[in-house]
């Protein structure tokens, strides 16, 4: 069955084609700028991406899957892509020197704030261990092979060789005030993906027009190549000065030189390329420009895959409102990997999705089903009967919602109603092993894509292992006093954990505890 897929670039879907059936599949994301904590918007785009790969891989396909971790260039006012404001990396070593100020670094932490290297090692590593957590597997295919999440600082060679094909070709220039730009003017399919055209750009609409270095540039729309700044937190010798790369620059030279071919039909072209809604302009845009011009080629990539934005509970997600989450905020609220990771995928990504508290805990019951689905499985118990059980015949009607379009509200529709049909009875008479086997390997097979029953488990941080400690002694307390029939006292003590957050739940097996989630 062919994956139909929503193309930014045609505004409509068409049948995914890879540029060569035989080969893998070439796929680069837009990864995190390594200046703070990814928060739980970031990686909605970035578990959406996941999914499509899981997806291609469900269908038959192999994936060259490429993520960047973006260390240099990304600036304050990116939006107008003339490479002003602050360096990120500069405001991250202010805010984290004043964390060390203040004693608000992470415990056991040692951070030269004035170090922007060991910044975005950081949070960069930060970053890794959040993706693994939530099983993004261009990070596990990236711990074999490091090429396969570039870092900007590592490429600049490839950077300064790509303007140089481009001033070569008239597509760049060295502006007024000694910089590079790129010139929209040489490039007429510029604004295509956006529907910022260059008539448009050029009065000043499509917020991307800087007032400041105009008179430097041909057009307003031109932008940054490389800023020679001898003074600046990040710099490198170039032929136009010692200064840093414009920052869509990185993704064409990275992309180009890790997935596409060097020559022949497909010169400089790639299969897919996603991102978040906010990269289509003008990163993505600026992309594609410098990309073509390079290599001579129509396109880019053949297909633009962008996921809209999330709120938090309805409204925007800010540090302000309260309502600002890293994926660690999230994890330390006692919430399974697998519920967050489910509620950040389960509304279509063409959609913007509305997080909330409530959807987290729905998400966690659901999982919780199917891993006792999962077990039993294990365990040899299937409901009985001739053909094929619930959970395979389930599978044509899944694969169908998953190619249209990444259908994955439908598709999980679909799973719920093969679980709900794979109700058993403790003392029910069971199925075969071999009913029960195929049906293990249904749910794993569908799993393969949703990527949560093996992150059906609640992490604790390091330091929370005192905590811990505590919870668990509190609990033996309590069920002392049970023993003792001291009734008031457990009761006592039942309140005190639940003042502190958490919730217990007693068993055949014992007590146990998770966090509440608010």
């Amino acid at each position: 069955m062919p994956l139909r897929l929503h193309d930014t670039l045609e505004r409509r879907q068409i049948d995914f084609e890879p540029i060569d059936p035989d080969g893998p599949v070439t796929f680069y994301t837009c990864g995190p700028t390594v200046y703070d904590y990814a928060h739980i918007g970031n990686f909605r785009s970035f578990l959406n991406a996941d999914v499509l790969r899981r997806t291609l891989e469900f269908l038959g396909h192999e994936v060259r899957h490429v993520m960047n971790i973006t260390d240099v260039g990304h600036m304050t006012d990116d939006a107008v892509a003339d490479g002003g404001g602050e360096d990120k990396m500069a405001v991250a070593g202010k805010r984290l020197q004043e964390a060390k100020k203040s004693g608000g670094l992470p415990e056991g932490v040692e951070l030269d704030p004035n170090d922007p290297n060991a910044i975005a090692d950081f949070y960069a590593d930060a970053f890794i261990e959040d993706a693994r957590i939530l099983g993004l597997g261009v990070v596990e295919d990236a711990l074999k092979d490091p090429a396969l999440m570039p870092r900007p600082t590592r490429w600049i060679p490839q950077m300064i060789a790509l303007i140089e094909r481009l001033i070569e070709g008239d597509h760049a220039y060295v502006g007024g005030d000694g910089a590079v730009y790129f010139s929209v003017s040489s490039f007429p399919a510029y604004g295509r993906l956006s529907g910022n055209t260059v008539d448009a750009l050029r009065s000043g609409e499509g917020g991307r027009v800087s007032s400041t270095n105009q008179a430097a540039k041909r057009h307003p729309a031109d932008f940054l190549l490389w800023k020679p700044d001898p003074s600046h937190l990040m710099r490198w010798s170039s032929p136009w000065g010692e200064g840093y790369p414009g920052w869509h620059l990185e993704c064409s030279a990275m992309a180009q030189g890790l997935l596409a071919a060097s020559d022949g039909p497909h010169a400089g072209q790639i299969d897919l390329h996603s991102g978040g809604e906010d990269n289509i302009f003008p990163h993505h845009e600026c992309e594609i420009a410098q990309s073509c011009a390079a290599s001579g080629g129509e396109r880019f990539a053949r297909h633009w895959f962008h996921t809209r934005h999330l709120v938090v509970e309805g409204e925007k997600m800010s540090k302000s409102g309260g309502n600002f989450f890293t994926v660690r905020d999230i994890l330390a609220r006692g919430v399974t990997p697998a519920a967050l990771r489910l509620e950040l995928v389960r509304t279509h990504y063409r959609q913007n999705a509305n997080f909330t508290m409530q959807g987290l805990r729905d998400c966690g019951r659901m999982v919780d089903r199917w891993c006792r689905l999962r077990d039993r499985l294990v365990e040899g118990r299937v409901v009985p009967g001739d053909g094929p059980g619930p959970l395979e015949s389930a599978l044509p009607g899944f694969e169908e919602a998953v190619s249209d379009d990444l259908n994955l509200a439908r598709a999980i529709g679909v799973l719920n109603e093969a679980v709900n049909a794979s109700r058993l009875e403790d003392d029910a008479e069971s199925g075969s092993s071999e009913r029960a086997a195929a049906e293990l390997a249904a749910l794993v097979r569908m799993d393969g894509i949703l990527g949560v029953l093996e992150r059906n488990v609640v992490r604790s941080a390091p330091d929370e292992d005192d905590l811990a400690t505590e919870i668990e002694a509190k609990i033996a307390a309590r069920t002392d006093a049970k023993a003792g029939k001291d009734w008031a006292a457990a009761d006592a003590i039942r309140d005190e954990l639940t003042a502190m957050g958490i919730a217990i739940k007693d068993g055949p097996d014992g007590t146990t505890w998770t966090r509440i989630v608010e």
